[in-house]
């Protein structure tokens, strides 16, 4: 992968090409809605769960399963070749090709291939590789790779693929999708005739038959495994199931999370060499390593090899969306392409990629073999941020300023006061808090406030607020620990402000330890795990001292960090990993809190005028804790009317630390794409529960329409109980 530099000038041209943006949203809109028709009546996470188990038995039994494979392929006249890198793999196949005197191979879609190289290699010694797949002859005659593991060619769109089959048929073709699938139907079928090799992937590797299995969507798999005399099969050892019992498990999932059908065209099983007239066709299965064993033994990483490469997490990811898989991957793309491509190709090949995920984890949510791809990649970031440093500005920030707790806190005082000559009123809500509409230098406005207005730092933080506030709880049902997150206690303090009220209006006093810290996820996220870990500790022993009944956050990202990352970053700690794991079980978020434990949305009773509301779900709220249903329980039951915008749980574009230092520019669509949904609606209040998403969505939306007021749901639950006083 190409250095900083290069690789931001590589999304700079992405961005700038709009077709590339529109033809990746139109499949990405399609595919949520066609996955979403597949899954009805099935239970996606009992199956996913399922599928989890079989590949790690896999792994677990890998070497026994694939001494059995090996046993039984060549028991059923195969011939196979374990390769220890892709070299080997490449050498096998010319060594083959020049002893059969073969001039031409037919390919089918393999992935592996094109990890490989194999086409170059081929072509440096004389032979041609025909693709037969539609996309990977597309992007062949492009001279391009696949940005896509399913669909190569997704990015193109029928003009662009009329003018490719134009030149190469020597006469003008229609950009008509049927004509020139026609065109390249009869093109392609002289390739399996003349071919001397047809080369074929695997989908699966049967342990207990020796044979192999193949999902595909078009017949040239078939053909190309065969018509031509040999056939070779060209395949991950990853591949490897236990029987075709667990194969066709994985074949319920694969074609409904890929591309939404309910089966894919044709599914085709393979033991030994196909019979034919005259003499026996030959099989030759090259089986290649190339970096997965380091992979099955990573502790941090193996469970990106239960992939059954679906393409699901490119298929959901705002970033692929944004800039495509030439840019957002190598050889594999979106998610699972970075940790692919850091065991594959060398960290180096994945340190930009790595630093490109915004974190959103809407591959998580569908990815059908229960990969935390998001847990993986923030682990490689660290790794490369060892290697490669996490740049100045950061690590000023985290390891001088935020680590110091006093010092932190007083420079954003001090920020507060020199901020004022660049701040202003906010149109669309003038007695809230101003805003920053203007950066005085070029290239700092292009990226910060050209797109969106920036929120100014509040006069006075919410920690210096709290003891002014009376909370007129006598006997209190509970009492609760508030972890304010840096957004709401430097930038939004009248959200905390605004949670008190509520939770005090049902009896609840709240606690508030000032020797909390920020949460530590913009260090965790930027690859600085000894900061995340130190400032960890500081709020785990401030909870801990605090002995509260419930810890409550109103940032979702907060939450997450105190249920998940404190615990899973002190567990080596003995001193520190049990009061962390106390804390966990005492955290929710507050939406969770009021609707979960307190019943509040049977107590609100319609408590103020009635708004026009449409709701933005935050990727870590939904998809991290799996809190959705209650903030808009809550605000249906304040008597407001909510709107539900488009894609409601698509990422707003903000990630920390992404909007502002790593990729504003890949941010700026992805919240583009945003505000263009919420303005559909036509509501005059946008509602989250999340600080970070207030910051992108008061900006963006504010530069849009002033009318429009985005809020917290804290915020107006507590307009609405005021209004009933």
């Amino acid at each position: 992968m190409a250095n900083e530099t290069t690789y931001k000038k590589s999304v700079e041209e992405a961005i700038g090409n709009p077709k590339l943006s529109r033809a990746l949203h139109l499949f990405g809109d399609a595919y949520l809605i066609a996955r979403e028709n597949a899954f009805k009546g099935l239970d996606f996470q009992e199956m996913r769960t399922e599928l989890a188990a079989i590949k790690d038995e896999v792994r677990v039994r890998r070497k026994e399963l694939l001494a059995e494979f090996i046993k039984n392929a060549e028991a059923a006249g195969s011939k196979v070749f374990l390769a220890r890198d892709t070299k080997e793999a490449n050498d096998y196949v010319i060594k083959l090709a020049k002893e059969k005197g073969a001039k031409l191979i037919a390919k089918s879609k393999s992935m592996v291939s094109e990890e490989a190289h194999l086409n170059k290699a081929l072509e440096a010694a004389g032979i041609r590789a025909a693709e037969t797949d539609l996309g990977e002859w597309i992007v062949q005659l492009a001279g391009q790779r696949p940005s896509h593991m399913v669909m190569p060619a997704i990015h193109m769109f029928k003009e662009e693929v009329a003018q490719l089959f134009s030149k190469e048929a020597g006469k003008h073709l229609a950009p008509e999708i049927k004509a020139l699938v026609d065109h390249a139907r009869e093109r392609l079928r002289k390739e399996y005739f003349n071919a001397d090799i047809g080369l074929t992937g695997a989908n699966f590797l049967i342990a207990d038959t020796g044979g192999i299995g193949l999902v595909t969507n078009e017949g040239n798999a078939r053909l190309c495994a065969t018509l031509p005399k040999v056939h070779v099969v060209f395949a991950g050892i990853h591949k490897l199931v236990r029987n075709i019992e667990d194969a066709i498990k994985i074949t319920r999932l694969l074609p409904r999370n890929a591309t939404g059908q309910l089966l894919t065209s044709y599914v085709t099983w393979i033991r030994g060499g196909v019979p034919v007239d005259g003499k026996q066709k030959e099989q030759h299965i090259i089986l290649i390593d190339g970096g997965r064993e380091a992979l099955y033994e990573s502790k941090a990483c193996q469970d990106a090899l239960r992939c059954i490469q679906c393409g699901a997490c490119a298929n959901v990811c705002p970033v692929y969306q944004t800039v495509g898989g030439h840019v957002f991957g190598s050889i594999y793309i979106s998610a699972i392409g970075i940790i692919l491509t850091a065991f594959y190709e060398g960290l180096d090949k994945a340190k930009e990629i790595t630093r490109a995920c915004i974190g959103c984890r809407s591959c998580v949510a569908v990815c059908p073999s229960k990969i935390d791809l998001e847990e993986i990649i923030l682990h490689l970031r660290n790794e490369v941020s060892k290697e490669y440093g996490i740049g100045v500005i950061k690590n000023v920030a985290f390891k001088a300023v935020m680590k110091n707790r006093s010092l932190f806190h007083n420079l954003v005082r001090a920020a507060s006061k020199l901020q004022l000559p660049v701040t202003q009123k906010n149109r669309s809500d003038e007695s809230g808090p101003r805003i920053i509409r203007h950066l005085p230098l070029h290239f700092m406005a292009k990226d910060y406030t050209e797109w969106r207005d920036l929120p100014a730092i509040a006069e006075k933080p919410f920690r210096d607020q709290f003891e002014t506030i009376a909370q007129n709880v006598a006997k209190p049902l509970y009492r609760v620990g508030f972890f304010v997150g840096c957004g709401a206690d430097f930038v939004y303090p009248e959200v905390g402000v605004s949670l008190i009220k509520v939770l005090n209006s049902f009896n609840v006093e709240v606690v508030f330890p000032k020797d909390q810290n920020c949460c530590g996820i913009p260090a965790l996220y930027s690859g600085d795990t000894e900061t995340g870990e130190y400032l960890a500790k500081q709020s785990v022993q401030a909870f801990t001292d605090a002995g509260v009944d419930y810890i409550l956050c109103i940032c979702p990202t907060c939450t997450m960090a105190v249920k998940r990352d404190f615990v899973e970053r002190l567990a080596d700690h003995p001193q520190w990993s049990a009061k962390a794991m106390a804390l966990s079980n005492k955290t929710m978020d507050a939406s969770a809190f009021l609707e979960n434990v307190l019943g509040a949305s049977f107590k609100l009773n319609a408590t103020g005028p009635a708004k026009d509301i449409t709701y933005h779900d935050s990727c870590h709220l939904k998809r991290g804790s799996g809190v959705f249903r209650e903030p808009r329980a809550l605000l249906a039951s304040s008597g407001h009317k909510v709107t539900e915008m488009k894609n409601s749980d698509r990422c707003c574009g903000f990630g920390g630390t992404y909007s502002f230092l790593s990729h504003p520019q890949i941010s700026r669509q992805i919240t583009k794409d945003k505000v263009e949904t919420i303005l559909a609606t036509g509501v005059k209040t946008v509602a989250t529960d999340c600080p970070g998403c207030m910051i992108m969505l008061k900006g963006a939306v504010g530069k849009a329409d002033a009318t429009i007021r985005c809020a917290h749901t804290m915020e107006l639950l507590a307009e609405s109980l005021e209004m009933k006083k």
